[in-house]
């Protein structure tokens, strides 16, 4: 850059002085007048000017010191001379052992070459202003390169950083940590990277939580009946229960709790099933109102047993897309828990009407119902309002999550609305079925 603003600038100066001079030549020969404007250049200007009318002299020795024969101007210059070509060279000088700038003019008669004007200075000179700031820009590019190194090192470090990070936390969660955490400095993509990786780590720790509270409560839900029916067929096995009518009160227990453990079997294998995305729902159209009556034909026994009245309000004309035997699964889920909670003698209204495309079918009952407290985690796996009550009782804490399921897997919505000492109301809304004519 310093070469075209400065170097060529100074080669294009001297071309105009030497223009200047050989117009000169041109108006007034090789007088005075020419001789006053060679003496005046040389002293207003920082170059030297040589007037000659024998090129050669140019081109064999330096003009005025016949004891040095080096050379100006090369032969093949000397012939662009000749041919009246302007030329232009840098070269070291012969006499001061130094690189000049220098500009050879030819002055022609006619295509006769009767002289010549050189002009030159030092490079010295020339490349002298740059010096200055030689050392300016010396220190600017060791002052760049510590910037450079140091934003590179505080770069790597927010690129790098993180990652090792996340290498070690990576190990701390293969090894089944899953509590620690990156905080990021920085919020381009490493540090979304970062966020991403606390939440995949939150996610895992939340579902490694669930798995131990699962496997907890299983355990749990095992050991009670196994270790009644282990007490009670060992007391019958040693002749411990000798009253026939005392033992077969044991076997009637053992045999509950059998008929429990396979209602928990069935629910934990439906469950994992239904967790699954891969699960498939055989979904065909389905009058919603046969459904209804087929399962409340199942639970008559009990139903007549408590003096449990059935009130069923069912638009027989309501039809849903849905895997029949899962929705059956639903309904007794439901059913099963209203009887079970509701009090002797009293009524359970079924509800199926269609509200603008929705088919919405309600399951109420007038039993002890659900604390507020509790209702936001009812559906959760092994969750009890009231557990040794339940317990009894024989529900395992699984029915409504696997109705939950369930229902989700029908891109259905569950509702749940009870009060303490009221009753219970559940409320799932399907899409219906519209048939084209």
């Amino acid at each position: 850059m310093y070469q075209t603003f400065y170097v060529d600038n100074q080669r294009d100066l001297l071309l105009l002085q030497g223009r200047n001079l050989e117009k000169v030549y041109e108006e007034h020969g090789e007088g005075e007048s020419l001789q006053s404007r060679l003496d005046w250049s040389s002293e207003n200007s920082d170059a030297e000017v040589i007037f000659t009318q024998n090129p050669m002299e140019l081109s064999a020795s330096l003009p005025y010191d016949d004891s040095l024969r080096e050379s100006l101007i090369s032969f093949e210059e000397r012939q662009k001379l000749l041919r009246g070509e302007t030329v232009t060279m840098v070269r070291k000088h012969p006499m001061f052992d130094q690189d000049i700038l220098a500009v050879a003019i030819p002055l022609l008669d006619g295509e006769v070459l009767e002289g010549a004007i050189f002009l030159y200075k030092p490079l010295e000179d020339v490349y002298g202003p740059f010096e200055g700031i030689r050392y300016i820009l010396a220190g600017s590019m060791v002052l760049l390169l510590f910037l450079v190194i140091w934003m590179g090192r505080k770069i790597a470090n927010q690129l790098v950083m993180p990652l090792k990070k996340m290498e070690m936390v990576s190990e701390k969660m293969a090894g089944g940590d899953f509590s620690k955490r990156i905080y990021p400095s920085s919020s381009d993509e490493v540090g979304s990277l970062a966020e991403s990786f606390n939440r995949l780590a939150k996610y895992l720790e939340e579902e490694e939580s669930n798995r131990r509270e699962f496997l907890q409560n299983v355990s749990h839900e095992l050991r009670t009946p196994l270790s009644y029916m282990r007490g009670y067929t060992e007391a019958i096995m040693d002749g411990l229960i000798q009253d026939e009518e005392e033992k077969e009160k044991y076997i009637r227990i053992t045999h509950q709790e059998t008929a429990r453990l396979s209602r928990l079997v069935n629910d934990l294998l439906d469950l994992a099933q239904l967790e699954g995305d891969s699960y498939p729902m055989n979904l065909e159209p389905i009058p919603f109102a046969q459904l209804i009556y087929d399962v409340v034909e199942r639970f008559k026994l009990r139903i007549e047993q408590k003096r449990i009245s059935i009130i069923l309000q069912l638009d027989e004309e309501a039809i849903i897309e849905g895997d029949a035997d899962r929705l059956e699964q639903v309904v007794s889920n439901l059913l099963d828990n209203a009887i079970r909670y509701t009090h002797e003698a009293d009524q359970i209204l079924i509800n199926i009407k269609q509200i603008n495309g929705k088919t919405v079918l309600t399951i109420s009952d007038t039993g002890r119902g659900i604390p507020k407290e509790d209702l936001e985690n009812i559906m959760d796996r092994f969750y009890r309002v009231q557990k040794s009550r339940t317990r009894e009782e024989g529900g395992s804490g699984l029915g409504l999550a696997v109705v939950k399921q369930i229902i989700q897997k029908h891109n259905a919505e569950i509702n749940i609305q009870s009060e303490a000492g009221k009753g219970t109301s559940v409320m799932i809304e399907f899409d219906t079925m519209i048939f084209d004519e």
